[in-house]
């Protein structure tokens, strides 16, 4: 049952996420290509990656890699930065536009973990967190030995 569950939660987490990318795209200049737009998302949730870890987490060249980047940071959504410690680095990071296209967290969501409240005690809902954490952990465990990408 839990297993099922949670399934059905990252199908509709899924369905919203696609919701959001194609709703947001425009057929207009200096708008993003479906491409683009999921380019900018891994980038966003692999928190600053560098060209060479966006590249191999998507299994791409790293040409097609700095296509895609170029065209990103031409358009305003993704900017590169070069960090003190080590000025050989350039880091991605989205910017200011990319918010403005996708909500960090979707108010339907949002407003849903907020009215768990109502039928939940604060125990139960620790609970729960506690066990979802405990499930991302296990996850991103797995996936750091078969991909070596997380």
């Amino acid at each position: 049952m839990l297993e099922e569950q949670i399934l059905q939660l990252y199908r509709k987490l899924r369905l919203l996420g696609y919701h959001k990318v194609f709703g947001t795209i425009h057929e207009k200049s200096g708008s993003l290509s479906a491409t683009e737009a999921f380019s900018a998302d891994v980038i966003h949730l692999l928190g600053a990656p560098t060209l060479s870890q966006f590249a191999s987490f998507l299994g791409i060249s790293q040409p097609n890699a700095t296509y895609k980047v170029n065209s990103l940071v031409s358009k305003g959504y993704v900017k590169k930065t070069v960090p003190e410690a080590d000025r050989r680095e350039v880091r991605l990071q989205t910017c200011g536009k990319y918010d403005s296209y996708f909500e960090e967290q979707s108010e339907r969501v949002t407003r849903a973990i907020a009215s768990l409240g109502e039928d939940y005690t604060s125990e139960q809902l620790q609970t729960a967190a506690e066990v979802l954490a405990a499930l991302v952990e296990r996850i991103d465990v797995r996936e750091e030995k078969t991909d070596g990408h997380l």
